[in-house]
């Protein structure tokens, strides 16, 4: 029994200390580049003293703010995008039966399973034969199309979960299709709606591979800033930039969870009254 107990707190043990390994293998490039953002000298290399002189020329760098309000924008039109038609994909293709079916929705999985620059090469050749040109809108819809999968994947597995009498009892007591999807379906899919929207929206704002095929010269993105900079050295700017994007993330996260805690919370204190 001793020797039994004794192997199981090595296995303990050990798993403590694989994620602890993970956790500074995931986040210490992170804290790194947080911590250089506070860095005196231009150089990421040598720590010479802390400094906030790199936040103040952000604020008043129009080139870095105009680059970053492209990136957003391609993010947030990409995603809304992605979701309407992932949504209404998802539940269109689970509700439907007709012959390739099967086919097809194995063929929305393609751009997961292809590395993404082979997607981005069919992508722009897509565009180039027919002679349209590349701008914004094919940035837009290649990153739309890249996101596409994981949308459809989230909201498919929230779909899988729902029982389908309640869908066909609002068609029963006469609410049409459009009514159904709207009041009974899409809020019981919402988490997984949400969740792929994030996602997308994530994966779209730090794209490199099928932004650089599809933009024009007009059209400069974050990471392809970002990836022209490496040559140079990556400005300290873009440092305190991207330190600003992961504290609104870091809030927004906190925030989310405090929500959620608080919900559980009056849960269990509402089925408590219930049981007094």
């Amino acid at each position: 029994m001793e020797k039994k107990n004794r192997k199981k707190n090595a296995y303990v043990t050990l798993a403590r200390v694989y994620a602890i390994i993970l956790f500074v293998f995931i986040y210490a490039p992170v804290v790194l580049m947080i911590a250089f953002s506070f860095n005196d000298s231009r150089a990421n290399v040598v720590w010479s003293g802390f400094t906030l002189k790199y936040y103040a020329k952000l604020f008043h760098d129009s080139g870095i703010w105009k680059v970053f309000g492209i990136t957003v924008f391609v993010a947030v039109i990409s995603t809304i995008l992605g979701v309407f038609v992932g949504t209404t994909g998802a539940v269109g293709l689970t509700n439907a039966k007709f012959k390739g079916k099967k086919l097809i929705t194995n063929s929305i999985y393609f751009p997961i399973v292809i590395p993404e620059i082979v997607l981005a090469v069919s992508l722009l050749l897509t565009f180039k034969i027919p002679g349209i040109a590349m701008s914004l809108v094919t940035v837009i819809i290649g990153n739309t199309t890249l996101i596409l999968p994981y949308i459809y994947i989230t909201v498919k597995a929230r779909l899988v979960g729902m029982d389908p009498s309640v869908e066909e009892a609002s068609l029963d007591l006469g609410a049409d299709r459009v009514y159904t999807f709207l009041h009974i379906t899409l809020p019981a899919i919402m988490p997984g709606v949400v969740s792929g929207a994030f996602m997308g929206f994530s994966l779209v704002l730090d794209d490199l591979i099928v932004t650089s095929f599809l933009a024009n010269a007009e059209t400069t993105t974050l990471p392809m800033k970002v990836y022209s900079m490496i040559k140079k050295g990556i400005s300290p700017e873009i440092n305190a930039l991207t330190t600003i994007i992961f504290a609104v993330c870091a809030v927004g996260l906190l925030v989310y969870l405090l929500k959620w805690a608080l919900d559980v919370y009056k849960e269990k204190k509402a089925k408590a009254n219930a049981l007094l």
